[in-house]
């Protein structure tokens, strides 16, 4: 769903452009917050290993998503979809840092690959980051309050939810295009067909969302933001004798009756001023960190494997907006990409003629320059509020 230019006019495009860094700069506060949880607690817990570890997982969900945003799937004759990505962003790490995944994912299509025009780069991340997280974290949530403590729930508002954002962007872009359309369409025809083939869409969408998130939940639940309260659930112990409530008297054994009772002996009480040696709170002791390392290497490999190799079967199809733009007759106004001619231009990489080797080659550049940015971006906002706060506190 990457807007070229020329689809939406200049004001609207300004518009959006202003929206979409006022979300930014918002969603910059946000994610300083949401990189300083640990895993499964509060910010405040954070202390400097938290953030040190989730602000390289951010990074890789946007590389994964840029990644997977290659792989694009049939969905009906002659059209085909991709991932959106808000959704899995938003439960994985955050609702804000969600939307800066996806930003760092559309910025990098745009500048590197010619994919969604520069113009249109506050449409895009209005419509593909914005929309989608908000819509599918405040379902997901929503969802989650109905069966709570259930690992089970996470897997399935994570499939409605993504299913839901995507025809929700439809509709958000068929807003947009109804203020500034460049081109003299029925508004209505337009609706019509970008909601019917993105839900379509929305289902590949909700699938692929759904199987990441079950996947981490599987090995690592302590890492999926939006199932914190999930994966921290206590232990419940189950105990067949009474179990004593703190600050009320211990209940007397079963062999220590009274002596009035027959045939029972009297057991002298220990002295009022004599306590036990071990009735003394042991101290707490702190849970182990949990390197997470593993899941990142994982998450990468699955990245470079998507991009570099499977991404050669991907469907050559028109995604559902270029599909339904040559049908409806939006897409007359288009203009060329200002990168058009870029060494990395179509997913391909100049002067290689070998087309497998081209495209797999691009796709490993591109999952490796979204990774070191969104990775920089998130240590620099994760370092930026840590420094703030011996400043707020004093």
């Amino acid at each position: 769903m990457h807007v070229p230019d020329g689809f939406i006019n200049a004001p609207v495009s300004a518009a959006t452009g202003v929206v979409a860094a006022a979300a930014v700069a918002v969603s910059l506060r946000g994610a300083r917050r949401e990189l300083l949880d640990t895993a499964g607690g509060p910010a405040g817990d954070a202390g400097t290993g938290g953030g040190e570890r989730t602000a390289p997982l951010a990074g890789l969900v946007a590389a994964f998503i840029f990644a997977v945003q290659m792989l694009n799937f049939p969905v009906a004759a002659g059209t085909s979809g991709h991932l959106l990505g808000g959704a899995l962003a938003a439960i994985l790490v955050g609702p804000y840092t969600g939307v800066l995944c996806v930003s760092v994912v559309l910025l990098m299509q745009g500048v590197l690959f010619a994919d969604g025009g520069l113009t249109a780069l506050g449409v895009n991340i209005t419509d593909m980051a914005v929309v989608t997280t908000v819509v599918a974290y405040a379902i997901f949530r929503g969802l989650l309050k109905l069966a709570p403590g259930r690992r089970r729930t996470v897997t399935v508002a994570s499939f409605v939810a993504a299913l839901v954002s995507v025809p929700a962007a439809a509709a958000a872009f068929t807003g947009l295009y109804a203020l500034g359309g460049t081109t003299d369409v029925a508004i209505g025809k337009v609706f019509t067909a970008m909601f019917g083939v993105h839900v379509l869409i929305g289902i590949g969408e909700a699938a692929i969302t759904a199987l990441t998130v079950g996947a981490v939940m599987a090995v690592r639940p302590d890492l999926v933001h939006g199932a914190r309260g999930v994966a921290a659930r206590p232990l419940e112990l189950r105990n067949t004798g009474p179990v004593a409530t703190p600050g009320a008297p211990a209940a007397a054994p079963a062999a220590a009756r009274t002596a009035d009772e027959p045939g029972a002996t009297a057991v002298p009480e220990p002295a009022a001023d004599t306590a036990p040696a071990d009735t003394a709170p042991a101290p707490a002791t702190a849970a182990p960190r949990r390197s997470a390392r593993r899941v990142w290497l994982a998450g990468l490999a699955a990245a470079l494997l998507c991009a570099g190799v499977v991404s050669f079967y991907a469907s050559a199809s028109p995604d559902g907006l270029e599909k339904v733009a040559a049908d409806k007759g939006i897409d007359k106004k288009t203009e060329d990409h200002a990168t058009k001619d870029s060494p990395l231009a179509d997913y391909g990489v100049a002067d290689i003629t070998d087309t497998r080797l081209s495209g797999g080659l691009a796709g490993v550049i591109g999952v490796g320059a979204t990774l070191a940015v969104g990775t920089g971006v998130f240590v620099v906002v994760r370092r930026r509020r840590s420094a703030a706060e011996p400043a707020e506190t004093s």
